[in-house]
C-alpha cells in the first residue's frame, strides 16, 4: 500500500481578522522544532511535522484555510487539536475560533 492510500487529508477554514499574523507566528513558532517555511507573497505557512505527515496554512480574506494530511484518521484528529489550541494560543483576542472540517475526499 503506498501512502497516498493510507494518508488522510482534513480541510478547515478557521475565521479569523488576522489570518497572515497569526500564519507568521506560528511558523516563527514552530521553527524551533522543525523546518518550517513561508511565503509572504501567498501568506502560505507550510509545516512538516515528519516525512509523511504535514500542514499548509494560507492567508485568506475570510480567515486561515488549512490542508492537512497525516498517516491516518486518529492521528489526524490529534493533530486537528494541536494546530486549533495552537492558533488560537495566537488569535487570543478572537479565540476560540470556530474550526469546521471535513475530510478531503479520492475523486
Amino acid at each position: 500500500m503506498s501512502d497516498a492510500e493510507t494518508s488522510v487529508t482534513a480541510l478547515c477554514l478557521a475565521r479569523c481578522e488576522k489570518p497572515e499574523k497569526y500564519i507568521q507566528q506560528l511558523v516563527k513558532h514552530w521553527s524551533h522544532k522543525m523546518a518550517t517555511s513561508y511565503d509572504e507573497g501567498d501568506g502560505m505557512g507550510a509545516f512538516p511535522f515528519s516525512e509523511h505527515e504535514n500542514a499548509v496554512m494560507m492567508a485568506r480574506p475570510e480567515g486561515i484555510a488549512i490542508t492537512l494530511t497525516t498517516g491516518d484518521r486518529e492521528r489526524n484528529e490529534h493533530m486537528r487539536g494541536v494546530i486549533e489550541r495552537h492558533i488560537d494560543r495566537f488569535a487570543f483576542r478572537e479565540a476560540p475560533l470556530d474550526y469546521t472540517w471535513t475530510e478531503a475526499k479520492d475523486d
